[in-house]
């Protein structure tokens, strides 16, 4: 298991062949070995790359429960991922009983065909005693029951399927590409009241059509060890390659030839435009997309008034671009949500410390990042007595991970103002350390971040403070 705890290792170390391979933090044991065993058993072999990745899907931290609360797989058409996630589902069916299954696929045609695959291995014939029905339910679901009281439910997501179900012992999100942000946060909970839930995702990189806003998140935080439980597997091409290099073709896909033969990568190859082929069938990514760390949509629907106009907010903070563009954002706790806004923005550091010193007084704090331009402020605030203190990495971290979660949750307003829209939208992560911390990557200076970055301060400071009125600082 040593490999498995080190996410440093080169991918093909992890699982042979793979481009990436991030395994989850804290992995003590798998439960692979139990699954591989029944599989024998029943007459289903792994080929090396499939042993790797059931080893990591299904590792185990020391208190019993699954490493990765995501499991994700990046692959290309024809090699092999719904007879490995069959294969573990089945097994883990027949070894546990009353185990719920959801399987879930965006159209209804592609769940269709994983309804008859799984249909397969059902009636294999030291499977078939076991297997109480398989049968096409109401509404385009399709349903495998077992004598031991487990079921395997199939459904698309663009029929509502999934939505309100409840204890799922196993959740597969299959052509993950299609999931968005809020699609995925309502169909998580399913897993929730179940105990040890296994989630696992799995699709081809997001073509021009989709956002992929799930997909690309998760991926890049993977990529960035910004998430330290989850699973991610990559089985790709290079980025340039001639679509028709067989050296690629293996490179993409781990079961070319043995087991995809040739023919079927040229019928994919006829059918296919070219740069469907090198999404769908060699499994590259396109780089050059980006994903916001909150969905258009959701941001939009946090829009509010705020508190009362005499209402001071708990804390000021103040960020200052390359070009030397000054943002100032305040933070109020208002009931259980944070509300924030920018209140001054321009390029005079003189004004900027004048508006300052009067709206902050000597009792809302202000925020300056140590590492910001906006830091030579420091000395002058200081002098005009206000309260202003110099953030650290650390603090900066705090607060960009309050800000993603109070997203996440709803729980975070803004003013609707077109300065921070452009910040959040064009945010990309940076890691802090190696505990998953991140902040906001100022590399690109194309980029107007700054008042992110100071949303993301003066929700810091603000975190746990109280609503008071306003009293000579400047908000009445």
């Amino acid at each position: 298991m040593t490999p498995m705890t080190s996410p440093g290792l080169p991918a093909d170390d992890l699982v042979p062949g793979a481009r990436h391979a991030v395994a989850p933090a804290g992995i003590v044991s798998t439960g692979w070995p139990r699954i591989k065993n029944t599989c024998r058993n029943i007459g289903w072999q792994f080929d090396p790359w499939q042993d790797a990745v059931g080893r990591l899907i299904l590792a185990k931290k020391a208190c019993g429960g699954w490493a990765a609360d995501l499991s994700i797989m990046s692959i290309p058409r024809q090699v092999g991922k719904s007879y490995l996630l069959g294969c573990i589902i089945f097994a883990l069916c027949l070894l546990t009983p009353k185990l719920r299954v959801i399987w879930t696929s965006h159209h209804t045609a592609t769940t269709e065909e994983m309804y008859e695959a799984m249909k397969e291995l059902a009636e294999h014939r030291r499977v078939k005693p076991h297997v109480r029905k398989c049968a096409a339910l109401q509404g385009s679901r399709w349903r495998i029951s077992f004598r031991n009281g487990s079921r395997i439910d199939f459904g698309a997501r663009s029929q509502g399927f999934g939505r309100g179900k409840s204890k799922v012992g196993v959740l597969v999100l299959d052509e993950f590409q299609h999931i968005s942000s809020r699609a995925l946060a309502n169909l998580v909970p399913t897993a929730n009241t179940a105990d040890n839930p296994l989630i696992l995702c799995a699709g081809t990189p997001p073509g021009p059509e989709v956002t992929g806003e799930a997909f690309i998140g998760r991926r890049k935080a993977a990529l960035d060890r910004l998430s330290t439980d989850t699973m991610y597997v990559e089985f790709a091409a290079d980025a340039n390659a001639d679509l028709d290099d067989r050296r690629q073709w293996a490179k993409a896909n781990p079961s070319f030839p043995k087991r995809t033969p040739e023919r079927a990568m040229l019928l994919m190859r006829k059918m296919l435009d070219d740069e469907d082929f090198r999404r769908e069938a060699l499994g590259v990514w396109d780089e050059s997309r980006h994903v916001s760390i909150v969905a258009p949509t959701a941001w939009s629907a946090l829009v509010s008034d705020g508190p009362a106009f005499d209402v001071a907010p708990a804390a000021l903070a103040v960020d200052m671009s390359h070009r030397r563009d000054i943002s100032v954002v305040a933070a109020w706790p208002v009931d259980d949500r944070l509300h924030v806004e920018e209140v001054w923005a321009g390029i005079d550091v003189a004004a900027a410390v004048s508006w300052l010193s009067r709206a902050a007084g000597r009792r809302i704090p202000v925020l300056i990042d140590s590492y910001s331009p906006a830091v030579q402020m420091v000395p002058m605030l200081e002098s005009a007595r206000v309260k202003v203190r110099r953030t650290s990495t650390r603090e900066m971290a705090a607060g960009a991970q309050i800000v993603e979660s109070r997203l996440g949750a709803g729980s975070l307003t803004h003013a609707g103002q077109s300065s921070v829209t452009l910040a959040v939208m064009a945010a990309v992560k940076r890691p802090i350390g190696d505990a998953g911390g991140f902040g906001w990557d100022r590399k690109d200076q194309s980029k107007q971040i700054h008042p992110l970055v100071a949303m993301s301060l003066a929700v810091a400071g603000a975190s746990g403070g109280k609503q008071r009125s306003g009293g000579g600082s400047g908000f009445a």
